[in-house]
């Protein structure tokens, strides 16, 4: 029994002093101070593990189709190439500005430093966001179809060149009449 008095007694201390860190306002929070290891490492784990969790009974379509590729190219270009960057370029104004540092991706899986990321999860990222990230929730602004059209066109970024990005990313009268 006292043992265990002892552990909610050192429990209550430490939920006590996390509080009064917390409330104090101390830690430094702006994006161009990096979290400390620790932190960065919680917080990477928890995004990590939450976006796998969450995103673990989605079902994925056909990605091969070339019209998710052409409608898809033109959102990205749009909404996500000022952060996760276009062939051949490796910064953006956004990208030095956001931390966590947005991953490029416009490079092979893993070599950014987020491991492989299914579909199921770039899908899930991409519709629902991430907190405090910079990341916003596309879902709140486009249905499913449209969302797996980016990530089809995100699976295939990698391998794009600047022309061929160029020629999938633009806007045609019949990506506008659909929606797109």
């Amino acid at each position: 029994m006292r043992v265990f008095k002892s552990l909610l007694i050192i429990g209550l201390i430490v939920l006590v002093s996390a509080f009064a860190f917390i409330s104090s306002g101390l830690y430094p929070i702006g994006a161009d101070n990096p979290h400390t290891r620790v932190v960065y490492w919680a917080l990477e784990t928890l995004r990590e593990r939450s976006v796998a969790n969450a995103s673990k009974d989605i079902v994925v379509p056909a990605l091969d189709d070339p019209k998710l590729l052409l409608s898809g190219g033109p959102d990205y270009n749009e909404m996500c190439a000022s952060c996760h960057l276009k062939p051949g370029k490796t910064e953006s104004d956004l990208s030095l500005g956001l931390y966590p540092v947005p991953p490029n991706l416009t490079i092979s899986h893993g070599d950014h430093g987020d491991g492989h990321v299914s579909p199921e999860q770039r899908f899930w990222v991409i519709k629902h966001g991430i907190k405090a990230s910079g990341m916003p929730a596309w879902g709140v602004t486009h249905d499913d179809q449209r969302i797996w059209a980016m990530v089809a066109f995100v699976q295939k970024l990698p391998e794009l060149t600047r022309l061929q990005y160029q020629i999938l990313t633009a806007r045609t009268s019949s990506n506008e009449e659909h929606g797109h």
